[in-house]
């Protein structure tokens, strides 16, 4: 069987779009340490929320986007959703809550499962998580993936 191979228009098109609908957790990390205005949305439930979340993070599950957004978060504020992890689509159906509102909205790949063994901060309904990074995850030596 032989592949059609994409033009290089192609490719550039598709990941030129991924760029355009993701990010990542160490993306939206330094975002938040740079100060970049925007809203890092936990689209999960409460149990799922208050076992463990990014912190800074606002809670609004999928569910409750399109009665509660509005109120919550401006529509020129661009939001990056995230759910579980790679396993889950969650974040898929909070974004698409979200376009459908109007906002610019990013998924946060990897989830909050990358944002917690990346080692950045996490909080619970108790308080603040502690936990190493994750050597398959990240660089334990360097501040950064380099990506």
């Amino acid at each position: 069987m032989t592949e059609k191979r994409p033009s290089q228009e192609d490719l550039v098109t598709h990941f030129s779009s991924r760029l355009a609908f993701e990010t990542d957790v160490s993306d939206v990390h330094a975002q938040m340490e740079q100060d970049v205005k925007f809203a890092l949305v936990d689209v999960r439930g409460q149990s799922s929320w208050d076992q463990g979340h990014a912190v800074g993070a606002i809670h609004l599950p999928h569910a409750e986007i399109a009665a509660r957004a509005k109120e919550e978060i401006p529509i020129d504020v661009p939001v990056v959703v995230y759910c579980w992890g790679p396993g889950c689509n969650g974040a898929h159906k909070g974004a698409l809550n979200f376009a459908q509102l109007g906002y610019q909205v990013k998924e946060m790949i990897g989830g909050f499962e990358y944002w917690a063994r990346e080692g950045y901060p996490v909080e619970s309904a108790a308080g603040p998580v502690i936990r190493a990074k994750d050597p398959l995850t990240v660089p334990i030596s360097d501040i950064n993936c380099d990506c």
